[in-house]
């Protein structure tokens, strides 16, 4: 007997929230913050601000790391959501796709709501790199090196930055470290006129040495940073290179949580509507060169929609190292200084807590579609370790054509 034809149903980005970023380390401001303990103020805050959602109604709960052990393991997903309160009926499940993380709890929870699994979700990530520094406890196969099945360079990020430079010596240290000044400024700029602190939610922390505290901003970040400031930054990745420390993300703790749901019940539910998902992608690039990750990774998800590059009013993209974003910025014939690009600064400035990263990139493309309705469709996209890329387009509900096209898209 044939199945009935099911219809694809709307996912909606309904609300989005996380930590401040803090610096990795025994100095860091969560050295003694367990990570679990991030993602958990996340989901309560969730809570807190949506209070029209019933928690039963939320219905599983993704949450990533890269390093799952320690306070980062025990199928996190599943720990967060008893430990935030949710009912006992409320399963969770954990995620790895290293930065990517966050961003594939949001594709693979919003590929539920989408068939009918689901109707309310909590994705999100977290990420304590001073608690597990990036590869703890790792044994990769000897294969993969014996074979040469990757060039040695790949199991160290900041020596794939240095080979994109070397694939397009067009992208200089210099463009490099402009790009980095200008992240800081748009951040700094961001603070001041209060964009970024909705989104943060406030940690208590302690130290055995400074007693009690509240975070309540971003730790990374060094406004006023100049182009003479990072010229003098050594490279530790090469004799002689193009990357640094200060045209590169840093090694940061933090987490993010946000809600997903049909378009249904978030009418339904009197749940906001800040972004509907319009496609998705993941792509696979030469593990050396994982920074150009999300260019054939955007390819994918715009041919997927229907679109084209020129249709991208606003694009959130992961700051790794500012070379993987000239990468692509260059592919795109898109100008450095775009005003589209990273509005409000980027991991250069913020930080960049591996698998908490996704949904941060979100959540900032939800500001740019509430304060500019003329733009209708936005790009978040990252590189991911070990030669990959993943982008998401979102339409903004605040556009006169919002929802209008959905044929094209089905065609597609």
């Amino acid at each position: 007997m044939p199945s009935p034809a099911r219809q694809i149903r709307d996912v909606v980005f309904v609300d989005g929230v996380r930590t401040p970023f803090g610096k990795a380390g025994p100095k860091g401001m969560y050295a003694e913050t367990r990570a679990d303990d991030l993602v958990i103020k996340c989901i309560r805050e969730l809570l807190r601000r949506n209070p029209s959602l019933p928690p039963e109604r939320i219905e599983d709960v993704a949450v990533a790391a890269t390093t799952q052990i320690g306070d980062q393991g025990l199928t996190i997903g599943r720990m967060a959501a008893l430990l935030s309160g949710l009912p006992a009926s409320v399963p969770g499940f954990a995620v790895d796709r290293m930065c990517a993380g966050a961003m594939t709890s949001v594709t693979t929870t919003a590929a539920g709501i989408g068939v009918g699994a689901y109707d309310v979700v909590v994705a999100g990530g977290v990420e304590h790199m001073g608690h597990h520094p990036m590869g703890e406890g790792v044994d990769p196969n000897p294969r993969i090196l014996a074979e040469r099945l990757v060039d040695p360079s790949a199991l160290v990020m900041g020596s794939t930055a240095e080979n994109l430079h070397d694939r397009f010596p067009h992208l200089t240290r210099e463009r490099a470290d402009a790009y980095a000044v200008e992240s800081q400024a748009k951040l700094a700029k961001a603070y001041a006129d209060g964009v970024i602190q909705h989104d943060l939610v406030p940690v208590a922390t302690r130290s055995g040495d400074r007693g009690w505290g509240l975070a309540t901003a971003d730790e990374p970040p060094r406004p006023g940073t100049t182009l003479e400031d990072l010229a003098g930054l050594k490279t530790p990745f090469r004799p002689h290179g193009r990357v640094t420390a200060g045209n590169s993300a840093g090694l940061n703790d933090g987490a993010t949580a946000c809600l997903l749901a049909s378009a249904e019940a978030a009418d339904e539910l009197g749940l906001p509507v800040r972004m509907r998902l319009v496609s998705y992608a993941f792509a696979g690039v030469e593990p050396e060169f994982m920074g150009v990750g999300p260019v054939p990774a955007t390819d994918k998800a715009l041919a997927k929609a229907g679109l084209s590059i020129d249709d991208i009013g606003a694009f959130e993209i992961n700051e790794a190292f500012a070379v993987q974003v000239l990468a692509f910025l260059d592919h795109h014939g898109i100008a450095d200084d775009d005003p589209r690009v990273n509005p409000y600064g980027g991991a250069i400035a913020l930080g960049h807590p591996l698998a908490a990263s996704g949904v941060r990139l979100m959540t900032q493309l939800s500001r740019t579609f509430e304060a500019r309705p003329e733009v209708r469709y936005g790009l978040t996209t990252m590189c991911v370790g070990i030669g990959m890329g993943g982008s998401v387009i979102w339409e903004n509900p605040h556009h006169p054509d919002f929802g209008q096209n959905r044929d094209q898209e089905d065609a597609a």
